[in-house]
C-alpha cells in the first residue's frame, strides 16, 4: 500500500475504533485498508471504476461496484458510523441530495473536496482567462470529471440550506500542510477542504 495523502490521514484522524465505515468512491481502497489496520473499523467501499474494484480486492477491502449517481438505496438508515466521500463530491450530478442521502445511511458525513475559491485559482483565471488548473484540480476543462466545482462559502452555505451541522472543519494548504489556524480566510487561503458533520437538531433527510 502506498502512504496515504494527507488529506486521507486527517480524515482517518477523525474516525473512531471499531466504526462502521462506508467510503463512497473509494478508489483503490487506500483509506479503508488503513482503517482495518490501524482503527479496526468494518464497513464498504463503493466505486464504478473497475481497475480501482480490482485494487481493492488486491488489497483485501469490501467494495461494491455501484455509480453514487443511483443513490445508497441498499443501505438502511444509520447503518453506519461514519460515510466517507474525499475528492468526489464534485464529480457527482446531485451533490446536495448525495449529502442528505450520506446522512440517512449515516451518523457522521465525511467530505473533503478542492476549494475552487483558492486564491491561485482565483488569479489564474483572472490574469490567463482560462480554467484554472492546481495540484488538486489538475485535469483540464474538457476532460474533467468534475462537474460541481465549489467554494469552501458556497459549501457551508449549502449546509446551512440543508440543515447540516459542521462539528470540525480542516483546510490544507497548496503542499498539503494543514492549515491549523483554519479559521483565517480558508475560502482565499486553503486549497483543499475538510469537513466532518452530522443532520441538525430536528433535521429530516
Amino acid at each position: 500500500m502506498n502512504e496515504l495523502r494527507l488529506d486521507l490521514r486527517a480524515v482517518a484522524d477523525w474516525i473512531r475504533p471499531s466504526s462502521r465505515v462506508l467510503d463512497l468512491g473509494c478508489g483503490d481502497g487506500s483509506l479503508l485498508r488503513y482503517l482495518f489496520e490501524t482503527r479496526e473499523v468494518t464497513g464498504y467501499g463503493l466505486e464504478i471504476d473497475p481497475i480501482n474494484v480490482a485494487e481493492c480486492v488486491h488489497n483485501r477491502v469490501n467494495v461494491i461496484q455501484s455509480d453514487l449517481d443511483a443513490g445508497l438505496s441498499e443501505f438502511d438508515d444509520d447503518s453506519f458510523d461514519y460515510v466517507v466521500m474525499t475528492q468526489t463530491l464534485q464529480a457527482v450530478r446531485y451533490p446536495d441530495w448525495l449529502l442528505g442521502e450520506m446522512l440517512r445511511v449515516g451518523r457522521e458525513g465525511i467530505v473533503t473536496f478542492p476549494n475552487f475559491g483558492h486564491w491561485r485559482l482565483r488569479l489564474y483565471l483572472a490574469l490567463r482567462g482560462r480554467m484554472p488548473m492546481s495540484g488538486a484540480l489538475h485535469h483540464t476543462w474538457y476532460n474533467t470529471p468534475n462537474i460541481h466545482l465549489c467554494t469552501i462559502k458556497d459549501f457551508e452555505a449549502l449546509c446551512e440550506r440543508k440543515n447540516i451541522e459542521i462539528l470540525e472543519r480542516v483546510v490544507l494548504d497548496q503542499s498539503r500542510y494543514e492549515r491549523r489556524r483554519s479559521g483565517v480566510l480558508p475560502n482565499l487561503l486553503g486549497e483543499v477542504a475538510l469537513y466532518r458533520f452530522q443532520r441538525g437538531a430536528g433535521a429530516s433527510m
